[in-house]
């Protein structure tokens, strides 16, 4: 259906599908320190090969350790999956934010919170497992963003190998010791992701929802909506508290941190810890997720349809506002960007 078939249908149907007024800005649906990710397909993972070269030992097979050829495969093979509509911290859960949640609930201080490289305000918490994490969320009314949400709020709609792109550039993230701690959680402006999401790559390692498995993506049952394997898997070993790092059942955490090698900030790389370890904790974190409220979609759909409707009716001033309106709200959304340089190609020619 062309443009002009499209108009008709909507001036058609403007009975039925204007909106009905009433309902306040969608931005406001939208919390300050949160971005919004749109319902939609995107790609998960990377098809890489494994060195012939490297040939793993009897007990790093045993251990399924980072260095096992189970794990250096374990971002593959890319698939596509469908995610509905959520919100996503726009940052790193900070020091401030994690001080009001212990003061609330009477939390335990995580590891590290006493080192004064890592505790002002506006770093990112460091030192949490996977249960503080979770608590936290709650605690706000979120929940750990799953990890299929985690990659795409990072590679974004073409699927970047990092957040700004698919060429690595070392100076748009903390890595590898380049900075003597984590930096602010607004650090880095420059790299931030497609949907507005600062630190995707680097600063600390972040907790997302899912058990981990080497080979989940390899046997991965549901498209849409992933949730990450219905059970962990004992990843071999003793399973005693030292061992935590190497052996037990693990969760998946993502992003990279300071500390971290550069190989870990990006966006398809996959990597674990028990979830009542700390390790990795002066450069272990998070961030919170949550279902985006649906008013947001229906706003986004009245605005663009509106649009339609006052281009039929030649009132492409009128057909502008409803654009930016929905813009205000999604400032990605593909159909209101396509639509806007053909109401402004219009008033051109009225």
């Amino acid at each position: 259906m062309n443009l002009s078939s499209t108009m008709t249908v909507a001036l058609f149907l403007t009975g039925a599908l204007m909106p009905t007024g009433g309902s306040e800005a969608g931005e406001s649906l939208i919390p300050q320190d949160m971005v919004y990710v749109a319902h939609g397909p995107s790609v998960m993972g990377i098809d890489k090969e494994v060195p012939a070269s490297k040939k793993s030992t009897a007990y790093e097979r045993r251990m399924n350790t980072p260095w096992s050829a189970d794990a250096l495969n374990d971002e593959g093979p890319a698939h596509m999956v469908f995610l509905d509509s959520y919100l996503i911290d726009k940052y790193e859960v900070s020091n401030r934010q994690f001080a009001d949640f212990m003061r609330a609930k009477s939390h335990p201080a995580p590891a590290y919170w006493d080192d004064p490289r890592l505790n002002k305000p506006e770093q990112p918490v460091t030192g949490v497992n996977w249960e503080d994490a979770k608590a936290f969320c709650e605690y706000r009314g979120k929940r750990l963003p799953t990890e299929a949400e985690w990659e795409k709020a990072a590679r974004g709609p073409k699927a970047g190998l990092y957040p700004w792109g698919n060429e690595f550039d070392a100076t748009k993230a903390n890595y590898g010791r380049n900075h003597e701690a984590t930096l602010p959680v607004d650090s880095y402006p420059e790299s931030v992701s497609y949907y507005g999401a600062y630190n995707m790559a680097g600063n600390v390692f972040e907790w997302v929802a899912d058990w981990y498995d080497p080979r989940y993506y390899g046997r991965l049952e549901t498209m849409v909506n992933p949730t990450g394997p219905a059970k962990p898997i004992w990843m071999g070993g003793t399973g005693t508290y030292v061992d935590r790092l190497t052996v037990g059942e693990k969760r998946v955490i993502r992003g990279g941190s300071w500390i971290a090698p550069e190989g870990t900030v990006k966006a398809t790389h996959r990597f674990w810890n028990h979830p009542l370890n700390n390790s990795y904790g002066v450069g272990l974190g998070f961030r919170c997720a949550k279902a985006a409220p649906p008013e947001i979609e229906q706003q986004i759909r009245d605005a663009y349809i509106t649009a339609l409707v006052e281009m039929g009716r030649e009132r492409f001033s009128d057909a502008q506002q409803a654009v930016v309106r929905g813009l205000a709200i999604d400032p990605k959304n593909v159909e209101l960007l396509e639509l806007s340089p053909l109401i402004e190609q219009s008033m051109k020619k009225s």
